[in-house]
């Protein structure tokens, strides 16, 4: 790749390997979910990832190139990772939830992806393939919007819970990741300093 445009075109072919094996792996989640809203969920978002794949045909179309799928190793470690929390969960509560969050981790590379060849394809003067990418991405976000809603009001309540107190936080010590007032902060480019 020597260009923008080599990398627009190579991340294109990367995101439609992505909704492509989204559409095979969506209906397997939604079979296995229990909750019917989250079934209900999925179910949508399939023909949305349907759509996405046709708008992504259309900007391959804008390049003048035949639609071509790159493998993604990322899309097939989190397609896998849900496939697994399938298979091995014990309880249908506690399955949901795992699928939940694997589905907000497809959304979040999915933004991210979106939101790369929006603001290039912005930069390429494409400005069809800007409306084209824009509407996924905002259909992306309100997905993952949904998802974060629906484990907050209804999904991670459901899943069983250890007996004991083990998943209680006290306020009494600070956190791990809280800072002392000794160390510097990671966002400081000045090394720290010895105090007197």
């Amino acid at each position: 790749m020597k260009t923008l445009n080599d990398l627009f075109e190579d991340m294109l072919q990367d995101v439609y390997f992505a909704e492509k094996t989204l559409v095979k792996a969506l209906p397997k989640m939604a079979k296995k979910a229990t909750s019917e809203n989250f079934k209900t969920a999925l179910t949508d978002h399939l023909a949305q990832t349907q759509e996405h794949v046709t708008r992504l045909e259309s900007v391959f179309e804008m390049l003048g190139e035949k639609p071509k799928a790159k493998e993604c190793p990322a899309i097939l470690g989190l397609v896998k990772e849900a496939e697994e929390i399938m298979d091995e969960a014990e309880d249908d509560a506690v399955r949901d939830a795992g699928m939940v969050a694997c589905a907000q981790a497809v959304e979040h590379y999915e933004i991210a992806r979106y939101g790369a060849l929006c603001s290039w394809a912005e930069q390429l003067g494409m400005k069809e393939a800007v409306e084209l990418l824009s509407a996924t991405l905002d259909e992306e976000i309100s997905a993952d919007t949904g998802l974060m809603d629906l484990a907050l009001s209804e999904i991670n309540d459901a899943a069983p819970v250890e007996d004991g107190d083990h998943n209680e936080e006290t306020n009494d010590a600070p956190r791990e990741t809280e800072m002392s007032e000794d160390q510097p902060s990671r966002k400081s480019k000045k090394p720290a300093t010895a105090r007197a």
